[in-house]
Parts: structure tokens; sequence; C-alpha cells
């Protein structure tokens, strides 16, 4: 008997309740010669918050078209509910999307917007019941009332509410995002962003979102997927992607990073020195590394302290001595640009009570830069 898919009209198996609700297996994307998605591997879980995050072009809208339906895999397999997708049109998968620029019709109103979908299903639903749950989806996104007005008298934050009350009408399993807030100013986009988290926790649905954002996926998923180059490289939630990346190109698109390429003078169980000009920078290895191998220090511009330089005669301790290069003032935190003799350029980032209690510094001041042990990670420098 051939393998069950979302097209069978037969009343499906029942699924375990711990399993995905939709999964990558080995799935590539061609278009000619380009290999656009290169060998997908992923469970994406009932009910979670994910993000593809990455570059353009690194694959991520590509995996999120073939979960929609828009693409079909040129080898493996989508499988959505515990069913194979491959071949299986958008309209057949309990998946909905939002697009970048909402893709809302701009001669219909508010509410004939968002029953669109509904009134395409056959047989359709009963014109009370179409209205009934037109009215739920404008409360739930907060625009009660707003059901008679034309897309052009709203605001794009207003608009963005609709593209979800649109997609959520039709109550799916999965609700792709294709970077939805890309169009909004920031202060928009943060409300938006807190606004579809209480949104997600409270229709318990699974959220993917593509972005480039790193600041969006970070304060918003469960997990999330980073992508290079048609390839996963690392999986896994906010936190353990910041403090554990495992190369120099997760580091780099996780928040930022100082980075001081050396190589190992020795490694053991997880920790690993590094040798960067002569200086001896010690941290944590998220990768297998041996003595000689070409590594780099990571270190996140918030670890590192900075502090008035010693009077004269005296020494820096176990400080670097730098020159402050640029000075940014951004609120709770002032980002400082330092030069190195040896090790160069790098970023410290000093919050503003810690910055009361020492005093500013201007372009041109001496000062002592210094982190404490193991605030350094270790990483294979890719």
């Amino acid at each position: 008997m051939s393998e069950a898919t979302l097209s069978d009209t037969r009343k499906p198996e029942p699924r375990d309740a711990g399993a995905p609700i939709a999964e990558f297996r080995a799935t590539s994307k061609r278009y000619g010669e380009v290999l656009a998605a290169d060998g997908l591997d992923l469970a994406i879980r009932q009910g979670e918050f994910l993000s593809f995050l990455g570059p353009s072009g690194c694959g991520k809208t590509t995996a999120l078209r073939m979960l929609a339906g828009f693409e079909v895999p040129s080898e493996g397999e989508v499988r959505i509910d515990g069913l194979r997708a491959n071949d299986v049109p958008a309209h057949r998968r309990p998946v909905n999307m939002v697009f970048q620029h909402y893709a809302l019709f701009p001669h219909m109103t508010v509410a004939q917007n968002i029953a669109y979908g509904l009134r395409q299903r056959r047989p359709q639903p009963p014109a009370a019941e179409i209205a009934a749950a037109v009215d739920r989806a404008l409360e739930t996104v907060r625009l009660p009332g707003f059901g008679p007005r034309r897309i052009w008298e709203m605001s794009g934050g207003q608009q963005q509410r609709v593209a979800l009350a649109r997609a959520i009408v039709n109550q799916p399993k999965i609700l792709l995002l294709d970077e939805p807030m890309a169009a909004l100013d920031r202060k928009l986009r943060r409300e938006m962003q807190l606004e579809l988290l209480t949104l997600q926790r409270s229709l318990g649905i699974t959220f993917v979102l593509v972005t480039h954002d790193q600041e969006e996926a970070l304060s918003m998923s469960d997990r999330i997927v980073i992508m290079r180059g048609g390839r996963i490289v690392q999986v896994g939630g906010p936190r353990d992607l910041y403090d554990r990346p495992v190369n120099r190109y997760v580091a780099d698109f996780v928040g930022k990073s100082n980075f001081f390429p050396g190589r190992v003078r020795s490694a053991a169980a997880g920790a690993a020195v590094l040798d960067v000009k002569g200086h001896a920078i010690a941290g944590a290895a998220t990768a297998a590394l041996a003595a000689g191998d070409a590594a780099v220090a990571s270190l996140r511009p918030e670890a590192i302290a900075l502090a008035r330089p010693p009077a004269a005669g005296a020494t820096a301790g176990d400080g670097l001595p730098v020159t402050i290069l640029n000075r940014i003032f951004l609120g709770e935190h002032t980002e400082y640009l330092v030069r190195h003799a040896e090790l160069g350029d790098f970023l410290i980032l000093v919050p503003r009570q810690a910055e009361a209690g020492i005093g500013g510094f201007d372009p041109g001041d001496g000062a002592v830069a210094r982190w404490a042990d193991g605030a350094a990670l270790i990483l294979k420098d890719d």
C-alpha cells in the first residue's frame, strides 16, 4: 500500500501527541544549476515559534515556500501533520501564509479580505457563520469594528493585523510569516513583535517566521534555524545560539561579537587557549580543536569592561591598554570602539550605570579593557 499523503480523502491514522507538526527530510530544491536548499533535515514542533534566520540567498524563504506548497522539493520530503505533502497544492494544506507586503485586495473591505479564504471553501459556510468568524478574527487582532473599512484607509500596522486575521480565520495548523514586519518602522515593529507573540501563545498555532533580523528572531523564537548557502548550520534556542555558537558564522550572525583569530596553544575537555599575536586568550571550545589549529576567540562586547588607565608609572595589570576611537550613546548602553596595539580594533558595550561610576570616555582617551576568565569562546574560524 502506498504511503498516505495530505491529499488522501480517507481518515488519517491518529498522530502521536509528541510528533512534529512538520518535517523536512533530506529536502533539497534546485533552480537549474542553483541549489537553493541543500539536504534540509528539521522537525518543527507542535505549538512552537520557529524562525529561519540568515542573510539574503541563504535558503530560508525557499524552505518556507516548500512548507507552504508554492515550491515542490527536487529531492527528499516535506511532511505536514505526519503525512507526505510534496505534491499537495497550497490550498489543500493546513497552512496559511502572511506575506512581506501583506497581499491584501485593495478593492475589498477589511471584512471581505478576511473572509476571502472562507468563501473559497466547498461547500461554502453559511454567510452568518463567515461573518461571525470574521468578527472573532478582528477581535483577536484587536481591530473590532474595522470590517467596513477599506484597505487604503488603514495604517501599515493595521494592514499587517488584517493580513494576520485573514490567515488565522481559517484555523491553520501552521502559520507561515515571510518577513511580515520588514516595512514597519522600528517602534511599530517592536509593538507588532509583542502582539505576534501574544497571538501565538493564545492560539497555540505553530508559527514559522523567516527573517534576516537577528533581534527579531532572538526576541520572538522558541528555536532558531541558522542557514547559510542553502544548508542548516545550527538549530537551537536563542540563548543557546548566543552563548554556544558552533562556529564564527553563527556567532557573527546572532548578536554582536569581537573576533580575534589565532592558533590553538592547547585544548582539552571542551576548553582551549588561543595564541593571538602573543596574547593568550582562554575560553570554552564549542568544537573539537587541537594544538596548532587555526581558530578564533569570540568575545561579546558586553563581556568586556572598560576602566580608567593606571596612574603614571603603574602597569595595566591583567588589562589591555587601549585607545578610544569612537563613542556611540545608545540610551541604556554606550558602545565604544577601541584600539589595541596588537589585537586591533574591537567593540565594548558599557551599561549606563557602570559608565556613571567611572565617567565617560571621549575619542582619543586612554583606557584599560579587561574581561573575566572564561568569557571568550574559542571557535572554528570558518
